[in-house]
């Protein structure tokens, strides 16, 4: 079992041989007073202790543990590099752990894949090894408590615990009332990930600027031709986001610098990012163009950056802009926020696509395919101005699988074709439905997700100064997990059950249960044992300890209620 004090024992590497036997909850506990201890010493500008205590967690067990989970659990754990390796087996995950030495790392070429954008074009993605993305993992876990305790207070992209929601919740808060300002530079910066000067994150990013450089300056491989990287960071790679925001903080600071508030003065300018996409409102246009404007363009061409022409522009609030797939419009002077068009189309047209393209799938099949999309999509919109927009949405898709359901059976009637596809539910007479077989086989009725069933909350948005890494914020961001989690299992009445009686802690590592984490539903003695199915026989675990428990055979109690969990 992995302990503190062997942290900095030389060979603890090599004493680890299972990895189902690893202590999560000691590991975690490593690493989060680790970077407790970074932010303090950022926060107190004592970089050498940052530097020190950096080298400490990049060389820790606890922390190559960490690195190897995230990379072995996430979305693209199925994805090669060029090396085409993955680590799927507990043996590999353990060889992985003692692999990561930053003496004699060398880095291979980045595999480059491309993804359609919206405007028809690609957009260029770099896939690391397996390796090369447990190194990053790494040294971002000393890296990204540095990155939140300097970043720029309205930053809300690629930062735990911030969200598109919060963002927009400032563009609100910003611009709402009557008085404030009316003139919004929405701001693009021009291929930003690609054009990033390598010089000047290797002078300002407080990172091991050996390892740094060998990131950036690894290549890439398109279609078995190797190509050198002079400049920016590949999007694809898990530290490149953080390196984006690095580069882009400061920024909002510039500006408030530019016109400093006095007492009881509004500021000139209110500024908001997510990733490279940033808004900037002001009081006239003026402003905007002749001092707003310049000073972005000399703070990002010292960055080798530059705004695009094209896409750069100044708006009135009473015209709208759209944000992160929302439209911020005044009306009659009382700001709405709703879904875009240009995000509506995109919705209703993947929509389409998935019903077009499964002629032949059974209905419970095609709603297994379509609820996910829609419950998604409505959740993101769930905290601005979107029941009319729900309604439209749940129309068009209806009328798309009456289509579906009429290719189907070219020769029946309606009324049969709505007695085999469309019941009664919840007073709405007609809801698509179909059968699924569940995990014994038996069938199950499955209906198609309704995105005005979604109620509309507001968002409370993240206090600026929180910072997730540091140990007096920690009980404020557990409320605001507690509170996501909740609308994110609102449809799912056995499972929030649950997570209220865990006060979603999971009983094997005792850490939080999340959207990110993911979870399983265990049942403490086996149904082929006897065990009942309802819940007081589940408890909730994370994917790895869920892992860990049937290959260790370990026993699940279920645990005691330590804190009540605050309700949304």
């Amino acid at each position: 079992m992995t302990t503190e004090s062997e942290m900095n024992q030389v060979g603890a590497i090599s004493r680890v041989t299972d990895w189902h036997s690893v202590e999560w909850r000691n590991v975690n506990q490593n690493v989060r007073r680790l970077q407790a201890r970074i932010v303090k010493a950022t926060q107190e500008k004592r970089w050498n202790k940052v530097k020190a205590l950096q080298h400490l967690l990049t060389h820790s067990l606890s922390g190559k543990l960490l690195a190897v989970k995230r990379v072995t659990e996430n979305s693209g754990k199925r994805t090669t590099g060029v090396d085409k390796v993955t680590w799927e087996t507990p043996e590999k995950k353990i060889a992985a752990v003692r692999s990561l030495k930053s003496r004699g790392y060398k880095p291979l070429p980045l595999k480059r894949v491309y993804i359609p954008k919206s405007n028809g074009k690609n957009r260029p993605l770099g896939i690391p090894t397996m390796k090369d993305r447990a190194m990053q993992a790494l040294y971002l876990l000393a890296l990204d408590p540095i990155s939140e305790t300097t970043a720029d207070s309205n930053s809300y992209g690629f930062r735990k615990g911030r969200s598109t929601a919060d963002a927009i919740e400032q563009c609100f808060t910003v611009l709402a009332r009557k008085g404030r300002a009316e003139w919004i530079l929405e701001a693009d910066i021009k291929g930003c990930f690609d054009n990033i000067n390598h010089e000047w994150i290797l002078q300002n990013v407080p990172l091991n600027k050996t390892i740094l450089r060998k990131w950036l300056k690894a290549g890439y491989l398109d279609k078995n031709v190797f190509n050198r990287t002079e400049e920016g960071t590949p999007q694809g790679g898990i530290i490149s986001p953080v390196l984006a925001n690095l580069v882009l903080d400061k920024l909002e600071t510039e500006l408030n610098n530019l016109f400093p508030v006095r007492r009881k003065e509004q500021k000139q300018f209110n500024f908001v990012r997510y990733a490279d996409d940033f808004i900037i409102t002001g009081r006239t246009k003026e402003l905007l163009e002749n001092e707003a404007k310049p000073l972005i363009e000399k703070f990002l061409n010292e960055r080798g950056l530059e705004l695009s022409t094209e896409k750069t522009k100044v708006t009135n609030i009473a015209d709208g802009f759209d944000f992160l797939g929302q439209n911020v419009r005044k009306y009659n002077g009382k700001l709405r926020v709703k879904p875009s068009k240009k995000n509506i189309h995109s919705f209703i047209e993947k929509v389409r696509t998935i019903i077009r393209t499964n002629q032949t799938a059974t209905a419970g099949n095609l709603i297994g395919l379509l609820n996910p999309v829609i419950r998604g999509w409505a959740n993101y919109h769930s905290h601005v101005v979107s029941s009319e927009v729900f309604g439209a949405m749940d129309n068009a898709t209806f009328k798309a699988l009456w289509q579906w359901s009429k290719r189907r059976h070219p020769n029946k009637n309606h009324f049969w074709i709505k007695d085999k596809y469309f019941t009664t539910r919840g007073g709405d007479r007609w809801v698509f439905f179909g059968q699924v077989a569940d995990k014994d086989g038996k069938p199950k009725n499955l209906h198609i997700f309704k995105a005005a069933s979604v109620p509309i909350k507001r968002h409370i948005k993240v206090r600026g100064e929180a910072n997730p890494y540091a140990s007096e914020w920690e009980t404020y961001f557990e409320r605001r997990i507690d509170v996501q989690m909740e609308a994110n299992l609102k449809g799912y009445k056995r499972l929030l059950a649950l997570w209220y009686e865990q006060n979603g802690i999971c009983p094997v590592c005792d850490d939080k249960i999340t959207k990110i984490t993911g979870w399983h539903s265990h049942h403490i003695i086996y149904r082929v044992h006897g065990g009942a199915d309802g819940n007081s026989n589940r408890v909730l675990l994370h994917p790895n300890c869920h892992n860990q428990v049937h290959s260790k055979g370990l026993e699940v109690v279920k645990p005691r209620s330590k804190r009540s969990v605050t309700k949304a």
